[in-house]
């Protein structure tokens, strides 16, 4: 068993009997015989199931068939990756190359590269002297800049440009991303195989901030068969009407009559207040150390604190939670303020870079912190660059534990793999390239880490969730913390079930 909170559970060898989808109850191995359907876990760990706090599902699934650019360095890079990758169509002879089997243009699509780092920015005309006339789509690794072809911006009606296209600019952009020909075929089979490989991790519950869609998308999901996640269903401010108009508070069943199990439900309200770290915009107190070439020395904020307080405010006079994405210590801080001023509910996402003041008031206002641990694996000489006089504010996830604050473990995918073995070995060494532990002073525990990835489940007891995980090894397995997370990023799971229904079972 693997107790996570001040829950008293029986040690050693035990039976758990599900019913209804909830633990009804734990006792000695050998004394319980009612049950119709037995799992001999064969002496394996037991534990709560695990959920990640905030994935982009869809395009985690079109990551499968989406040109990789993580490994470019340099302008040169990715435009050597993405030559290589239209040589490679053009010999094949297939309709999956620069047109579809109807004849129309395909879009190519790649994500991935993180450009902050590159000796210098990347420009449409040089993109255009590779794609020779296609539309190509190149979206950045933090999703919060695109570097588009001309004929990419001319099927998406956008004029001429010189640059890549960033934060609010391009999250419009990218919401329409669909009506480029080929840029979708392939999302649902997609989402139905990341499903599935996310069961296979232990996983049962996803909170899903997917750019557009997810209110409808879901139920029709469940109907088809894709039914091995929760999903709470989050949606943006150009949705909040229709969100509203479905007259259900968050953690309501978005579709009852699709869904009878009620694996859907409705989530939060999405506002990304600010950029990120990789494209510069994250919005900060002080200036980016590098700030010299940069249009906006301290980010971009992507609402003003008054139009962030009027959203949170709708929202929360209808019993909406809202999940606000803030990833500069500014952004942070502006996000506090206007949960304080409304009273909303919910959660801070990322918080990356926080005041320390601001720590203790995360706590107090009863948020949650919606953090990516894996991120920090990314972004560690990304921040020795643009932030070393602030890098001890970073990923301070062991202060937010000390004074309070709630954490929720995720990925963020696809910026980060969907993983939670990932994100928990990321919390515990933070460091996965033989360097030492980076501010290994902000790291968490086995238990912790854990703790943070159950969605609240702290123990498997009577009335807990029949949301539970069997795994090969001991995750809480004593030993130095490098080492640890080595176990953690290996974990091998032996089954999954949710409400007691096996989602994976690999004995």
């Amino acid at each position: 068993m693997l107790p996570l909170g001040d829950r008293e559970v029986p040690r050693g060898a035990v039976d758990v009997l599900i019913s209804a989808g909830e633990v009804t109850a734990v006792d000695e191995a050998g004394t319980l015989h009612e049950a119709e359907v037995v799992l001999d876990a064969d002496g394996r760990w037991l534990g709560p199931a695990l959920w990640d706090g905030h994935v982009h599902l869809t395009q985690w699934g079109l990551t499968t068939v989406r040109l990789d650019l993580a490994p470019a360095r340099s302008v040169e890079d990715a435009l050597g990756i993405l030559a290589d990758h239209l040589a490679a169509q053009a010999h094949s002879g297939m309709p999956r190359g620069s047109h579809r089997a109807d004849g129309t243009e395909r879009v190519v699509t790649g994500w991935g590269h993180r450009s902050v780092t590159w000796p210098r920015q990347p420009t449409v005309a040089e993109l255009d002297r590779v794609a020779q006339g296609r539309p190509v789509v190149l979206i950045s690794g933090d999703g919060h800049h695109g570097w588009l072809s001309s004929r990419a911006l001319e099927l998406l009606g956008q004029p001429p440009r010189d640059g890549i296209v960033d934060e609010a600019e391009w999250f419009a952009l990218f919401a329409r991303l669909g009506e480029l020909p080929g840029a979708t075929d392939d999302a649902e089979e997609g989402v139905r195989r990341v499903a599935t490989a996310a069961a296979a991790m232990g996983i049962v519950g996803v909170v899903d901030l997917e750019f557009e869609g997810t209110l409808t998308d879901w139920p029709a999901r469940v109907a088809a068969g894709v039914d091995q996640l929760r999903v709470r269903a989050g949606y943006y401010p150009e949705a909040l009407d229709a969100a509203l108009a479905l007259g259900r508070w968050s953690g309501m069943p978005l579709d009852p009559e699709r869904d009878p199990e009620g694996l859907v439900t409705l989530g939060p309200l999405k506002l990304i207040s600010d950029g990120s770290l990789n494209t510069r915009t994250a919005y900060c107190c002080e200036p980016y150390a590098d700030a010299a070439e940069l249009d906006f020395p301290r980010g971009k904020q992507n609402y003003s604190p008054d139009e962030m307080r009027e959203l949170l405010s709708r929202a929360t006079q209808s019993g909406l939670e809202c999940a606000v994405h803030a990833i500069g210590d500014a952004a942070v801080s502006d996000a506090l303020d206007a949960f304080e001023a409304t009273g909303a509910r919910g959660s801070i996402e990322h918080a990356q870079l926080m005041r320390w003041d601001d720590v203790p008031r995360l706590a107090r206002l009863g948020l949650r912190a919606s953090v990516q641990p894996a991120h920090l694996l990314d972004d560690r000489d990304v921040t020795m660059q643009c932030w070393p006089d602030r890098a001890d504010r970073c990923f301070p996830f062991r202060r937010m534990l000390d004074v309070g604050v709630r954490l929720v473990l995720g990925s963020d995918a696809p910026v980060s793999p969907l993983d939670p073995w990932l994100a928990m070995a990321a919390a515990v060494h933070r460091s996965a390239d033989g360097r030492e532990a980076w501010h290994g002073e902000q790291a968490l525990t086995p238990q912790q880490a854990y703790a943070a990835s159950t969605d609240g489940q702290g123990s498997v007891a009577v009335g807990s969730r029949g949301d539970l995980v069997l795994l090969d090894d001991d995750p809480f397995a004593a030993g130095s913390p490098a080492w640890q997370a080595d176990r953690l990023r290996r974990m091998s799971v032996a089954a999954t079930l949710l409400g007691g229904r096996v989602t994976h079972r690999a004995l």
